[in-house]
């Protein structure tokens, strides 16, 4: 069995395909793979409707998106962990797989193309300063 991996989500659909992208990864290494959602601020928000009331916060929200995810990729022998992490996206990956000894963070490469590359993404970030290897999965393809 390989070391964990590491995968960041956000709900969107480049997200998602770089979560498969783990998957397949982690089913073929035998390691646990962590689905990870990164929340900047702890904002708490109270939500009203009728007698009804609901607490959210983005740590709520975070881990949310990392359940879904994580449940969608369910597949027989690979262990999906479910985790949401404050900070930055990259800063939260990094930080995260440095806790955990991960051996591999898993990001797409949503915004490494054209002006948007030259000022950064969290690909790029993730890819400078992680302590373990990084796979960049191609998320632009169909």
């Amino acid at each position: 069995m390989s070391g964990p991996i590491i995968v960041g989500v956000d709900g969107s659909p480049t997200a998602r395909k770089a979560a498969e992208k783990a998957r397949e990864l982690a089913t073929r290494l035998n390691a646990p793979l962590h689905v990870v959602s990164a929340y900047a601020d702890d904002r708490t928000e109270v939500v009203n409707s009728g007698s009804d009331q609901w607490v959210v916060s983005d740590a709520d929200n975070a881990r949310y998106i990392a359940e879904k995810v994580s449940e969608s990729l369910k597949a027989p022998g690979v262990e999906i962990l479910p985790r949401s992490v404050h900070g930055k996206p990259a800063d939260a990956l990094i930080s995260y797989a440095e806790k955990i000894d991960a051996d591999v963070i898993v990001v797409g490469n949503q915004r490494m193309r054209g002006v948007r590359r030259v000022l950064g993404s969290v690909a790029n970030s993730v890819s400078h300063n992680a302590t373990c290897d990084v796979y960049i999965a191609n998320t632009y393809a169909d």
